[in-house]
């Protein structure tokens, strides 16, 4: 399996740390809002990740972290907490806030059909875990403190800037002194802000009252979760110059050694080919998709067509393509479905489906290659349970839920419209009255619209054939 690594700007061969096992750190949702599309976009990659790495056989330590404390509106140190913010506009508590969102954006992965990570641990609490993350960097001499927080000292750390490749000199020469004269380099981080009295989340500290800075928490929950050292990092590709740029400078300070083995980053999703935003009012969530009559399934199939490492258009011509598209695709499921038991397919069909499969997956995620494989199987000109049986195990990968909608189809097929239920009532009648001429010429017009009837000591039962 080969998956490209940011860090060496080039597919690598995965290899784990322990056999068997694959550990994943993924950045999670800051829950002051909702989330909308483009988030959603890098947790059905980061869910194709999981159901890739599943289906070669690895066992999964995946942790996801909730920000619900210490991410500030601007990526760099300055402005408000986003959670403070929005709790000062809404009037209610830091607490509330992130419970409500929390609970959206779970009933949202849900219904991408995204699996939840196996760990899911909140920021708010695991402040002791990251006090002491910033206490040892001080010891070690790569932090100092300044009248309003604790700062990393970028200069200390040799290899800052290898995941970005930021130009430091550069930012040097176009900084903006007046940010913080306090700061030994412009882009210095904070490990820790000193709070104001008024300030509505605050822990103690043995700098004072205080909260996390943003990028201490991944660093401080990966450790306890994962260990020192783990696998896979993952994120979108607007955390690479900084969220993940400092993640990895304080995690090797602390440790002497690398963090991170592989950086996978998923690409933006644009909206009319243009960025998203609110002030344009085009930051569609899930919400918003079912407002309009699609499935939130249409916008994950929608997903599966671009690479993770492409930046993808966002229309609502394409999502109602995708929600067409994808109709089609499980009623071609459905076909194989309820195809007769023991059909011959032709030698080694199978097989050659399933190796064309694996090999875009293990070809660093190329899931619309895949998706291809699967039409292919879809549209065979046979139809076979067989086929349907490989369609459900490349749906491990895929995630379209094709065996719940498969019954869902089939459950809708069998459902009686008023008029058949009506016309059964009065077949029903019929036979009480003994009128039997009239209960026969029921059951042949229904038999003539597909319905089956079976008088049993219980009753009637109507069937489609």
């Amino acid at each position: 399996m080969k998956l490209y690594n940011t860090l060496s700007r080039q597919k690598e061969e995965f290899k784990p740390i322990q056999e068997g096992v694959a550990s994943i750190y993924s950045c999670g949702p800051t829950v002051y809002q909702y989330a909308h599309i483009g988030n959603m976009r890098s947790y059905v990659f980061m869910d194709i990740l999981r159901r890739a790495l599943k289906y070669n056989g690895y066992n999964l330590k995946h942790v996801m972290n909730i920000t619900d404390v210490g991410h500030l509106v601007s990526d760099a140190d300055e402005g408000e907490d986003k959670m403070v913010k929005t709790a000062k506009q809404t009037q209610k508590s830091p607490l509330e806030i992130a419970e409500y969102y929390t609970g959206v954006f779970m009933k949202d992965i849900a219904e991408l059909n995204i699996e939840k990570p196996e760990y899911i641990p909140k920021a708010t609490e695991h402040i002791d875990e990251m006090l002491q993350f910033v206490e040892e960097l001080a010891e070690k001499g790569f932090a100092y403190e300044t009248s309003d927080g604790i700062y990393f000292d970028i200069m200390k750390f040799e290899g800052y800037g290898k995941l970005s490749r930021l130009d430091l000199e550069g930012q040097i020469a176009g900084a903006r002194v007046d940010v913080n004269e306090e700061k030994r380099h412009p882009a210095d981080f904070a490990l820790w802000k000193k709070a104001p009295k008024e300030h509505i989340m605050q822990w103690p500290s043995p700098w004072g009252m205080g909260y996390p800075g943003w990028h201490i928490e991944c660093s401080a929950m990966s450790r306890k979760y994962l260990g020192d050292v783990f696998d896979i990092h993952t994120g979108g590709v607007d955390h690479i110059p900084v969220h993940h740029e400092n993640e990895i400078a304080q995690s090797e300070a602390l440790l002497g050694k690398p963090a991170v083995h592989y950086w996978l980053h998923g690409e933006f999703l644009l909206i009319d080919n243009g960025k998203m935003s609110k002030s344009l009012g085009n930051a569609y969530t899930i919400a918003d998709i079912k407002k309009e009559g699609y499935s939130p399934l249409a916008f994950r199939y929608m997903c599966l067509n671009a690479n993770y490492r492409s930046k993808l258009n966002f229309t609502w011509e394409g999502i109602k393509a995708a929600q067409v598209a994808l109709d089609r695709l499980f009623e071609g499921v459905l076909a194989h479905r309820k195809a007769p038991e023991g059909i011959e397919l032709e030698a080694g069909l199978l097989k050659r489906f399933e190796e064309d499969f694996k090999d875009a997956v293990n070809d660093d995620l190329n899931i619309p290659k895949a998706l291809g494989v699967a039409w292919n199987a879809v549209k065979h000109g046979t139809k076979s349970q067989d086929i349907y049986g490989l369609l459900l195990k490349m749906d491990n990968v895929l995630g379209l839920d094709f065996a719940n909608i498969a019954q869902k189809h089939e459950d809708e097929a069998s459902e009686l419209s008023p008029e058949i239920e009506e016309l059964v009532n009065i077949r029903q009648q019929a036979r009480k009255d003994k009128n039997w001429k009239l209960a026969d010429e029921i059951r042949d017009k229904l038999n003539g619209m597909g319905i089956q009837l079976e008088d049993t000591p219980e009753g009637v039962k109507a069937t489609r054939k």
